[in-house]
């Protein structure tokens, strides 16, 4: 009798033994699956809201490299910032400052700088400021580019690979050039997700801004309207 209570004993302690590993195998699979990159672009703080540029030389009336469609898209990208913002999703405002002397900016643009004259975006200047109702504030991060590309001579994708960051949501002009490269260069680099919002962006023209995002539509970058994008996101 006291053999067969041994070896029922025994039996009861492999089942606790076996139960035990697979709890914690399901733990580990779940955790892994709920980290996996397929979900990771699925959460918060995985994300980060790009805005690329909106600042007065390139948006005012008056500014010398104005984009035409660039102060229509405003009201959106201040809504979009909002969202990001309650949902805890990182912003990030891409601006460009250059070097007043104009020695780091592009050969096409030194123009603008020549004969002592400050030109567009010059750090400190009042074009290099944001326009009216976007504003940075803590929490936020600031990244300064002089090129179209916000990954460009950056260490834009080091900061973001060590914020965790996965999913780009990127808005602000101008969809051929700054939009354009900073998209194609995430995309090269492998993100998870990479989203225009297509009425938080803009061109010269709404041609040029169609093809542009047409382009981009066919590298797998999603191309949500912006209230589109609040409700797939909620």
């Amino acid at each position: 009798m006291a053999e067969k209570w041994k070896r029922t004993a025994l039996v009861v302690i492999d089942m606790q033994v076996l139960l035990f590993i697979s709890v914690a195998a399901a733990a580990y699979v779940f955790q892994t699956l709920s980290l996996s990159p397929l979900n990771l672009s699925l959460r918060p703080q995985f994300k980060s809201l790009m805005i690329v540029i909106l600042q007065k030389d390139f948006i005012d009336d008056d500014g010398p490299v104005r984009v035409s469609g660039g102060r229509a898209i405003v009201p959106n990208v201040i809504k979009a910032v909002q969202v990001a913002r309650q949902r805890g999703i990182l912003v990030i405002w891409v601006v460009r400052e250059h070097d007043p002397l104009g020695r780091d900016v592009e050969q096409f643009r030194r123009h603008f700088y020549a004969d002592g004259k400050k030109g567009p975006t010059s750090k400190g200047s009042v074009g290099a400021e944001l326009v009216d109702g976007l504003v940075i504030e803590e929490g936020d991060y600031k990244l300064v580019k002089t090129r179209f590309s916000a990954f460009f001579a950056t260490h834009l994708h080091s900061f973001l690979q060590g914020a965790g960051i996965h999913s780009l949501v990127i808005t602000g002009v101008q969809t051929p050039n700054c939009i354009r490269q900073t998209v194609f260069d995430a995309v090269a680099l492998d993100y998870q997700s990479v989203n225009v919002i297509v009425d938080a962006t803009a061109a010269a023209t709404p041609d040029i801004h169609a093809a542009n995002i047409f382009d981009m539509k066919n590298v797998g970058v999603a191309t949500p309207t912006l209230q589109e994008w609040i409700e797939a996101d909620a």
